[in-house]
Order: C-alpha cells, then structure tokens, then sequence
C-alpha cells in the first residue's frame, strides 16, 4: 500500500470525533440520560440521546408532516419527547428536522442517512435501527431502500402508498368540498385549477381556511339542516371522519401548493379523471358538476420517483397502524405490503394493528413491546408475530400503565377498497 495512503487512513480511523454541544433533555427523558444538539452542514437540526444504561443500539428517526415552516430544534426536542419510551428501553435514540420545510421524501432520507453517519461515527453502536412516523414512516421505508447501514426498521402510521397515491383521498376532498360549498376559491376571486392547491400570491392562512369551512358547514351544535346535509354527503363520499376534516383540507391547500408550486414547477401530479363518487344524496348531480382534472405524466413521474416505494426492503420491517387512524387509512398497509410482496420481499415484513383510532403516537407499552420483537427478530431471527406481540405487550404494560390495544387477527382490506381508482 502507498506509504501516504496508509498514513492517511490511519490518521483518520484515529482522529477524535468531535461531540456536538450537550443540551438539556427533554422533560419525559429518563434521568441520567446525555442529550446533544446541533446543527448539520445542509441546516438540518438534530437531537441526540443516550442513556445511562444504553443497549448499544441506535435508533435513527423520521419525522412526519411535512412541516411547511423553516426548520427548528423544538421539532427534534419534541419528538424525542413524544418518544422517549425508545430511551427508557436502553436506546440511544437521534432525530433531525430535515434541512427544510415542504414536501421531499427523498431530501428527508438524505438528511436522515446523513445523521446516521454522523451519529455511528460519534457513538459506535453495534446496531442501528430507524423509526419514521405518519409521513416519516414513507421517508424511512425510502431511506432503507436507498441508503445501507440499517439492520431493522419500526414503521407506524406510515402513508405508505407514496405521494403519487397516498393523496388521492385528498384530491377527491378538494374537489368535493368546492362542489358543495364553492367557497374555495369563492366565485368573486381570482379562479385557479384545484389541483394547485391555492392560486400563486394567496395570502390566506390556516384561520381564513377554517373561517371558510365553520361558514359552509357551520359547527358542531349549531348547523342548519342545509349544513348539515353538505357535512353529510362531503364525509360520506370521502369517507373522511369529521374530526380530521380540517387537517385533511389543509394539506390539500397547503401542502399541494407546496407540491406543486415549489417541487414540480407548477405542473400537476394528480388526477380523479374516471373517479365516480358515491355516497352523497345525489351522486348523478355530484359527478356531473365536480372538477375534473388530468395529471402531467411528467410530474407525476417526479412525485413517484421523489416518494413511491418499490418494496425492496433487505431487512426486517415491522409496522403498527391503527385501524381507526384518521389521517393515515389504514388501508396505506395494504398498498404497502402490495408492492413488498411484488418485489418478492413478503417474509421481511410483519404489520401489526391496533383497535386504536389515532394517528400521532402509540402508547408507550405498544412501542415497548413492539421494539422488543424487532429487536428478537433482527438478532436471533425470531421473525415477528402479530399475536406475540400482542402477547407481550401486557408485561411492558405493568411498567408504563399506557395500554396495549393489538388486535393479531386483524387484516386490511384493498387500498382501493378506500380511495377510488383512477385512470
């Protein structure tokens, strides 16, 4: 070997590795737990922590969202908090922010590889696992196809059935929101294809948007039978429940401006070309009068390319998802497994589900038990069980008292059983 080359891997395989800044820990962090943050080179920030008594195993994590706004650290610091139950089972647990706000599944899972990297270069773990939650569980599943050095994955609440279809359900709400309430643009306001998501140089906020639903739809308590009948036939077709509503129309506002008008130089990915809606008091005057629209095949490409997954999974893939989840169907398992099963990689991956109806977090027990199986699974080969799991659960139980909900025997049914089809 060259005498300078050698040198020079010496020197780098024996040069300290500089530790980020200490912080304090968030306020569910065990005591006697390390926290650091920092900030990497792309502006993404970070929080890292250790445990007194760490198992030599990191857990990597990806966030939800997409969060529109600029980064910041109380997004780290409060994921770590909402996740804690990862540090008080002997983890070491890192999460990033991304290096901006908007959409990007695959600037997601760079920046979350790039923490990997740097936190394996800091803390030397024997393992790494990665974590991604609701969006996040799209942007780990991706980063595991796309980056090497994961040895197991825990995917809960994930969209995955990717952007080119996971928000479809949103598109077909968008139309029909406007179909009955017509209030989205209003008649007397500059009029643009719904698809955008609002017209460029909107200046209209989260309260106008929900100013704009309370007057078509009134609110609980108070509508008018006109009201209500539109509420009806909107959830009805969309099968949307009515508490996530809002949150749904936000995104198709704007997170689709986001979309199109930042990532895809204003060109449309989305389509209800073909969809036939049912379900509303009279589906021949709804399908007749909605907003129809084609997607540009080419940005449709770009969508998929940035967040679809191939199902390419080469190590062991558990994921949780309630079955009454409000924000994230469901049914996203089943587009899932589709396309693991179509790569041929059906024994790498294990879906539970739980009898919850809620998207943002699981109770501490249901982590606990869940980590505990991967872990089984990823050192001994012990392949996840949907009825272990649930099994086990009530021992972490008697230490976090939060709940074990599993339901082993359940199975989803098609993602287009939920989401209409479309040409």
């Amino acid at each position: 070997m060259n005498v300078l080359l050698a040198f020079a891997l010496t020197a780098s395989l024996t040069s300290p590795v500089h530790l980020p800044p200490t912080a304090p820990c968030p306020e569910n962090v065990p005591a006697g737990t390390t926290c650091y943050e920092g900030r990497d080179p792309n502006g993404a920030y970070y929080t890292i922590a250790v445990p007194k008594k760490w198992n030599k195993t990191l857990v990597v994590h990806s966030h939800g969202g997409p969060d529109l706004g600029e980064p910041t650290p109380e997004r780290t610091r409060d994921d770590l908090n909402r996740w804690s139950v990862m540090v008080k089972e002997g983890y070491a647990w890192a999460g990033t922010s991304y290096r901006r706000g908007g959409y990007g599944t695959r600037m997601a899972a760079e920046d979350t590889d790039n923490l990997r990297k740097m936190v394996s270069a800091m803390l030397k773990p024997h393992k790494v696992y990665i974590h991604g939650q609701s969006w996040g569980g799209n942007v780990a599943a991706k980063t595991i196809e796309l980056y090497k050095g994961y040895d197991a994955a825990l995917l809960t609440s994930g969209v995955m059935a990717g952007g080119s279809r996971g928000y479809d359900y949103r598109v077909d709400l968008r139309v029909v929101y406007q179909y009955y309430c017509g209030n989205h643009p209003r008649p007397s306001e500059a009029q643009y294809p719904l698809w955008q998501g609002l017209r460029p140089g909107s200046t209209m906020t989260t309260a106008g948007l929900r100013g704009r639903i309370e007057e078509c739809l009134g609110v609980a308590g108070s509508r008018t039978p006109e009201q209500q009948q539109k509420l009806d036939d909107i959830l009805a077709v969309t099968k949307i429940p009515e508490e996530t509503l809002n949150s749904h129309l936000n995104f198709a506002t704007f997170t689709f401006r986001d979309i199109v008008h930042l990532r895809l130089g204003d060109r449309n990915p989305w389509s209800n070309a073909g969809v036939v809606y049912k379900g509303s008091h009279d589906d021949k005057a709804l399908n007749a009068g909605v907003e129809r629209f084609a997607a540009d095949p080419a940005a449709r490409a770009e969508l998929a390319y940035d967040s679809d997954l191939t199902g390419k999974i080469d190590i062991p893939v558990l994921s949780v998802h309630a079955i009454g989840d409000p924000t994230a169907f469901v049914e996203h398992e089943s587009a899932y497994r589709d396309v693991v099963t179509k790569a041929g990689r059906w024994y790498n991956l294990v879906q539970t589900f739980t009898t919850e109806a809620t998207h943002s977090a699981f109770s501490d027990s249901e982590y606990a038990a869940a980590m505990q199986s991967l872990e089984a699974w990823e050192k001994w080969g012990v392949r996840s069980n949907a009825f272990l799991i649930a099994a086990a659960c009530s021992s972490h139980d008697k230490k976090y008292g939060t709940g074990c909900f599993y339901n082993p025997w359940y199975k989803p049914k098609s993602y287009e059983s939920r989401v209409a089809p479309r040409e």
